[in-house]
């Protein structure tokens, strides 16, 4: 199966790191459920600020994306990484629309240690992207 085209264009924002992508890929009832996070996250605007801080913290140098698999609408895309030394492993889980706007995106990590790097790391970005001037809605 070719590579659907809201994959790609994800790839796109991952790779060079334009969080603006993000405005045109999310639907704007979108969910994020995080590894970090009890709730899922709801809206637009939460699930870019959750995606905007797990592209900081995770998209570095040793982010690749691993295993892939698709489906009408939906997909699965293993990566592995590096966060503050530890080694981390995971799944990220994406629904879309007919509108070609992801409606769900879900992340699951391994080993424990680093989800707790993650956990770490992303605490520290989303308090970043808290702040007012750090996108907009």
């Amino acid at each position: 199966m070719a590579i659907p085209n809201l994959i790609q264009r994800w790839h796109q924002a991952v790779k060079t790191r334009n969080i603006s992508i993000l405005d045109e890929l999310l639907a704007d009832d979108a969910v994020m459920l995080s590894p970090i996070v009890h709730t899922p996250q709801r809206g637009k605007v939460i699930t870019k600020m959750y995606l905007m801080g797990a592209v900081q913290t995770l998209g570095g140098e040793h982010f690749k994306y691993t295993r892939e698999i698709y489906r009408d609408g939906f997909a699965v895309l293993e990566f592995e990484t590096q966060v503050d030394g530890k080694s981390v492993n995971g799944v990220d889980i994406i629904s879309w629309n007919e509108k070609d706007q992801i409606t769900e995106f879900k992340v699951m990590i391994r080993p424990l240690q680093g989800i707790n790097a993650l956990h770490k790391a992303m605490g520290k970005a989303l308090e970043q992207l808290k702040s007012p001037h750090a996108f907009g809605s």
